[in-house]
């Protein structure tokens, strides 16, 4: 089962545990050796669903949609991605340079087109930019890839 992952960024400390516990709970319905997840390593649900397939023994495949992605994440954040960049299994590069909009949409586009599934930590509301989550679940569901909502029940962001 390859589970793609997509979702908010920079969510209030309530709103995030919250939001782990979700994760942790649907990472438990799959079989740890069996998975893979297929994450751009994003700070927060990206990163956070890729920690516990791994510690779960699933796998990960990274997709990087941009040469200077890295570079644009929080410099905070710099060192989780390394740990999780360096456990991949596999790593996709869309080929693009430039960390904008147009590269997360491709890179996001690429994570669906690798998933069986995609989880969407997602508020319902439109994407705040392009290639917002909004616009993510969106091209997945016009794929025909299923998703699986997770979002706290009266949380907001």
């Amino acid at each position: 089962m390859r589970i793609g992952i997509t979702g908010h960024r920079g969510l209030t400390g309530v709103v995030e545990q919250q939001v782990r516990q979700l994760l942790a709970a649907a990472a438990r319905t799959y079989d740890g050796p069996d998975l893979t997840v297929v994450s751009m390593l994003a700070d927060g649900p990206d990163s956070w669903f890729a920690q516990l397939v791994l510690e779960q023994g699933g796998s990960l495949e990274v997709v990087v949609p941009a040469e200077e992605y890295r570079d644009g994440l929080p410099p905070d954040h710099h060192p989780l991605y390394d740990r999780l960049f360096d456990r991949a299994a596999e790593v996709h590069c869309t080929g693009m340079i430039a960390s904008d909009t147009a590269a997360h949409m491709a890179g996001s586009e690429a994570v669906v087109g690798l998933a069986d599934v995609v989880l969407a930590v997602w508020d319902g509301l439109p994407a705040r930019g392009h290639g917002g989550t909004a616009d993510v679940v969106s091209y997945t569901r016009r794929c025909g890839v299923p998703v699986q909502v997770l979002w706290p029940e009266g949380a907001t962001r």
